[in-house]
C-alpha cells in the first residue's frame, strides 16, 4: 500500500540532505500516517491510512 493518506491525498514529498559542506543528496520526506478505524454510514467499519493533520481535523469536526 502506498504511504499517501486516504482522505486528502497527500503523500511524500522530495527534498535534499544538506551536510555542513554544502553537499546536497535527494532524500523524502514521509507524512505521519496513522492507521485508525473509521465507522462508515451503513455501520460497518473500516481500516484506513490517514495522516495526523487530517486525524486531527476529523476529531475537530465530530
Amino acid at each position: 500500500m502506498a504511504r499517501r493518506c486516504a482522505i486528502s491525498g497527500k503523500g511524500p514529498m522530495s527534498g535534499n540532505n544538506v551536510s555542513h559542506a554544502k553537499n546536497r543528496t535527494k532524500r523524502r520526506f514521509l507524512l505521519n500516517l496513522r492507521t485508525v478505524r473509521i465507522t462508515l454510514d451503513d455501520g460497518t467499519t473500516q481500516k484506513v491510512k490517514i495522516s495526523a493533520r487530517e486525524l486531527r481535523t476529523l476529531k475537530k469536526n465530530s
